[in-house]
This record gives C-alpha cells, structure tokens and sequence, in this order.
C-alpha cells in the first residue's frame, strides 16, 4: 500500500473552508500534530484562532484581499495552481517554482447550505441566489481531478479515517481516489439540486404542461432494503438530500421489524388515498391496490366499514387513517393479523396494546401526504423516463353530468364520490361498488372492464344491492353496466366519453338505474 507522501522540501499544506464546523478542530489539531501547515478562510479562520489554533488566512497567503462580501476569496492562481499541478511532471514543477506556487496537499471543504436554502417556507430567489457556493466547489473540482496527489475531504465524516490512516502512514492512493468520488458525488448533487430549483423558478410559461425540460434527478440512498419486490432483487430507498422530509421519510416508526420493499409501496398508496378524505376514513391496501375503505365520524367505524368491504383480501393488509388511533379502535385491530399500520397520531394506550404484536409496524405520519415527488409521477421504461404530473385532479360532484335518473331513490353523493375516489386508486380496468360510506366490492386490474364488474359484484354479494359504481373510465359497451344492475346497482359514475356513450346511457334509462358522467378518467397502470 502506498505510504502518504509528506514532501522533502517543505511540511504539507491543508486548506480548510467548511460552512459545517462539525469535527473542524479534531481535523486541524490532528494536522497540526503531524507537522501540517493549515490556510483557512473567513468563519473557518475564526473558529481555528478562537480555539487557539495555528492558521494562516488565505488572502494574505494568496496575496488578494478578499471582497465582494466573501464571493471572492479562494479563486487564485495560488490556490489552484497548487491544487492542480502535476508533481511528476518537471514541467509542471517547473512552472510552479517559476511563478512561487506551492503544492496544497489536502482540501477540508462542505458548501454553502443550498438544498436546506430553498427547502425554507418563503425563501426568496435573492436568498437562494447568495447559496450558490462556488469557491468550494471550484476547489473540490481541483482538487479532486489531481487526486494522485491532492486528498478532498468533503464531509466530516471522513476526517476519523483519514486522521487515522495518515497517523499510521497508509493513507494511499486508493484512499485518495474514493475521497475523489466522493467529492464528485457531492458536487454533482449540489448543481443538481440548483438547476432543478432554476427550472422550477424560470419554466417557460407557455408550454401549459409544468414538466421540465430537464428532469434532474438528485438521490442519496436512506435505507437499504432486505430485497425488492422479490428475494433475488436488490432494493433501497432513495431521497432528494437536503429536501424537508415528507410522505415516508417523515414517518416515525414506534415498532416492528424493517419496512420492506413492498411495504414501502403499500403503506405509501395506504396514506395518498387516505388522506383525500375531508372525513375520517380507513384505508387498507394489499398488493398496491384498495380493498376496502371506509368513511364514518370517527376512525372505529371508519376501520370497521373498510373491513367489513372485503374481510378475506383485508387480512395481512397495510391500514392507514387520517384520524388518531385511540385504544378502542387498537383492540379492535389487535384481533387479526396487519403487516403496517398508519396513523398520524396513536395514543399511549393504543401503542401499548399494539405493543403485543412484534412483528407489527407502527408508523406515525404527517399531517398531510404528497401524491408524488415535486409533482411528478415518473417510472423508467427501457431506454429512458415516463415523466407526468400526478393524477391529483377530481372533478367536483356538482360539475357532473347526470345522465339517467333512476327509477329508485337518489344516490348519495358521498356514496358516490367516493365510488368515483377510489377507483382512481385502483389499477386499470378499476370498478368500484360503495354502500352506506364504505367499499364493497372492488374489481381491479383486469384486461376486460366487465371482467371486473364481475369480480366487484361477486365481492359484494348480497351488498351490492342498492350499491353505487365507480368507474375509472368509462363503459365501451352496456354489457357492464348492465351485469352491474342484474346484480341490484342502482347507480353509476364514470368519465363518458366512448362512441357508444349514447347505448351505455339508453340502457341506463331501460334498466331505471341513475348514471352520471364526470367527464375525467382516471387510469392508472
């Protein structure tokens, strides 16, 4: 293993400029001790002399006063020239000496805070604007392409090690080549996180569709997963860095074992639909797909309803509500098995007797959950991205058209509605029967829509008697509609818009049962 390389002719230098102080005066007593020379800027300089440290301010190393608030300080000859030079090559070393340039041996550098920077409610450009670093990351760059010779610290995390190694004389060339990508890393990240946000101020206003140009796409792994969707598959759970948490990343897990792959895709189509709901509601969701909701004045009978939906799929399932959960409802559920369960707040009783069931993940929730990252529901195809906007959009009961009316009484609203809001949660083709505020039958994902009018009513039973129908698009023939009806439906939401509309809505009034049409479909595959 190559042996660090402290020069002949002089001590090694370091240059620190960091924004993060954390670890800053191990680092530089540690240094010191080995018989290193330390430059430093600004705050850096402060903190090193204040704690009675030996450094030397870079503007009277350099020779250039700072100015400009600071903008300017490190943006040198001196300062690159001896990052960047060659040591093995004499015409490098000769050009050095020519113009009094010194060899710098190490950069101890983090930047300016621009991810939390924008990540602040009510930040301004201006703001924004003056955390744009460009000195450290000017420096890492250096630095980091002549890391043959030059080591970049870009975290305090790494000045442990490379203290360590540098004591015991292993600091090696591998070393130094791992710190490089680090670094790279580290400013790859930071201009994405800036021209992501430059997109997002400046898109053209025009276009009317709020995608980007350009999609930059900044993640940092949080959690390692035990496997994907499958044992053989690899997995992990990436965030944007330095973004405020929210949906998953701000949960707080009370117990249970790790949340795996597939939990993480339930528990999160769990919250998204839940907390649509103005009222209490109880979602549970097996295998990405609703199968059963409820809606009640509080969260019991909201559990009980979306149970009752489909008890048989709900057994296993991910549970989420938009209500605390007290001991009442706890008791309840301790009764049957759940893989996760989602609240924003439970009580101390409740935890305690959730407590009995180790296996079960307890995760508490923000008050709110976003549909999507910035917006966006993106998925990779061979080749590339599908980029589009979240479907967040639902058309107003109000705005709907009302097609037939029924022979017998007038569908709830509610009822309908949120027929109309789960389907939107189902995988394609989706039908969806409601009764009295809960789910009772659901057909999802099927290659033939009247294939899951089939599976919804053959769920119902006997409850799809006097039920509403939702569906996520509309009917290309009255066959569904109609297999509904035999069943007892008495009322149908769905989009319109096919060419036999005129055949779907004469076979409503033939049959007396109500249909509207909202005029929006939800897909979702």
């Amino acid at each position: 293993m190559e042996k660090s390389r402290i020069r002949g002719n002089g001590m090694p230098t370091a240059l620190i400029s960091v924004y993060d102080k954390t670890g800053l005066l191990g680092l530089a007593e540690g240094l010191l001790a080995l018989g290193w020379r330390l430059l430093a800027t600004g705050g850096t300089l402060r903190t090193l002399q204040e704690a009675g440290l030996e450094a030397q301010e870079v503007a009277a190393y350099t020779g250039a006063p700072e100015c400009f608030d600071g903008r300017v300080k490190t943006l040198h000859p001196r300062i690159h020239g001896g990052l960047l030079f060659r040591r093995d090559l004499e015409a490098h070393t000769a050009d050095a000496a020519r113009l009094g340039i010194e060899p710098i041996d190490l950069v101890a550098i983090n930047l300016y805070p621009f991810e939390a920077t924008i990540a602040r409610e009510g930040v301004t450009a201006d703001e924004a604007i003056e955390q744009i670093d460009i000195g450290g990351p000017s420096m890492i760059r250096s630095a980091s392409k002549n890391h043959a010779s030059v080591t970049v610290l870009t975290s305090p995390d790494q000045y442990g090690p490379f203290l360590e190694k540098l004591k015991a004389g292993d600091w090696s060339l591998e070393d130094r080549r791992h710190c490089a990508l680090e670094a790279f890393r580290r400013t790859a990240a930071y201009d994405a996180a800036i021209a992501g946000w430059m997109e997002r101020e400046q898109a053209p206003p025009d276009e009317g569709t709020g995608l980007p140009h350009h999609l930059c796409i900044n993640l940092a792994q949080k959690q390692g997963l035990r496997y994907g969707e499958n044992p053989h598959q690899p997995a992990a759970f990436y965030v944007e860095p330095g973004r405020v948490p929210s949906g998953i990343a701000a949960c707080e897990q009370h117990q249970g074992k790790e949340l795996s792959f597939n939990n993480l895709l339930d528990a999160d189509a769990c919250a998204r639909l839940v907390w649509q709901f103005p009222a209490p509601a109880c979602v549970i969701v097996k295998h990405n797909n609703p199968c059963g909701v409820g809606q009640g004045p509080h969260a019991l009978e909201a559990f009980m309803k979306a149970q009752a939906g489909d008890p048989v799929s709900a057994f296993g399932g991910i549970v989420a509500f938009n209500r605390p959960v007290g001991v009442e409802v706890a008791r309840v559920m301790a009764q049957n098995f759940w893989e996760v369960i989602l609240a924003p707040a439970f009580t101390g009783e409740a935890l305690e007797v959730f407590a009995a069931k180790k296996q079960l993940r307890i995760l508490q929730t923000p008050d709110r959950w976003p549909q999507s990252a910035e917006g966006l529901d993106t998925r990779s195809i061979g080749g590339g991205y599908l980029v589009q906007r979240t479907d967040d959009a639902f058309v107003p009961f109000e705005d709907w058209e009302m097609k037939a009316s029924g022979s017998g009484p007038r569908p709830k609203a509610e009822d309908l509605m949120l027929a109309q809001r789960v389907a939107k949660a189902v995988k394609s083709n989706a039908i969806v029967l409601v009764k009295d505020g809960s789910t009772v039958g659901i057909g999802a994902g099927q290659m033939s829509r009247v294939d899951s009018v089939e599976i919804a009513c053959r769920k119902a039973g006997d409850k799809a008697r006097g039920a509403a129908l939702g569906s996520d698009a509309f009917f290309p023939f009255a066959d569904g509609l109609e297999l509904a009806a035999r069943h007892g439906v008495t009322a149908f939401v769905e989009p319109g818009g096919s060419l036999r509309d005129k055949e779907v809505i004469e076979a409503a009034q033939k049959l007396g049962v109500w249909l509207f049409f909202t005029g929006m479909r939800h897909f979702r595959h």
